[in-house]
């Protein structure tokens, strides 16, 4: 792959409609598309990885303010990261129940690092870097992960796996500590 970081921006952003629009389907706060075409203004073009990120606001509702200071969840603007990567991981770990899209109506828990830095390039083709943590740092991991090729299925731990439906019969709300005593997970 190209190091993007030599391209010259072009005055006008990336047409991300067709993203954003398949975003705000459904629950989802993060997509990613690989190897696309990515145009930058009329003559400019390269290969890539994309992902798109927007974990709004009134997908948090309803959602106890308990279970939300856990997962150190908050609104996270819509973002596009282009060619993203994990350049810092924290040693410190957490753990929760994670889905996909792509692995849809099902879910497990999965450990990830609480914090990254992540460098990748803006809808204009501008260097970026973020540092994020908590949930930001969990939906960064999980669309990079994609991007290379691997799903939070090969990450899980694998008696957690379970359907959505069964997650709010049994799971729902629970901490994690009791989650993994009672799956025997200790």
């Amino acid at each position: 792959m190209r190091n993007l970081t030599r391209w010259q921006p072009a005055s006008s952003p990336v047409d991300l409609q067709i993203i954003r629009h398949r975003e705000n389907a459904g629950d989802a706060v993060s997509l990613n598309v690989g190897q696309i075409l990515i145009a930058f203004g009329s003559h400019r073009a390269f290969q890539g990885n994309v992902a798109v990120v927007e974990d709004r606001a009134e997908y948090l509702t309803g959602i106890t303010p308990e279970v939300l200071a856990s997962r150190e969840r908050q609104p996270v603007p819509f973002m596009v990261l282009v060619n993203p990567q994990i350049v810092e991981y924290s040693d410190d770990t957490v753990e929760f129940f994670e889905g996909c899209l792509s692995v849809a109506g099902f879910s497990a828990l999965v450990k990830r690092s609480r914090r990254v830095a992540v460098e990748y390039l803006d809808e204009r083709a501008r260097p970026q870097r973020v540092e994020a943590s908590g949930w930001f740092a969990r939906i960064l991991q999980h669309e990079i992960d994609h991007l290379r090729g691997s799903l939070y299925i090969d990450r899980m731990e694998t008696r957690s796996f379970t359907s959505i439906e069964n997650i709010g019969r049994h799971w729902k709300d629970l901490p994690v500590d009791a989650v993994r005593a009672a799956l025997g997970l200790s």
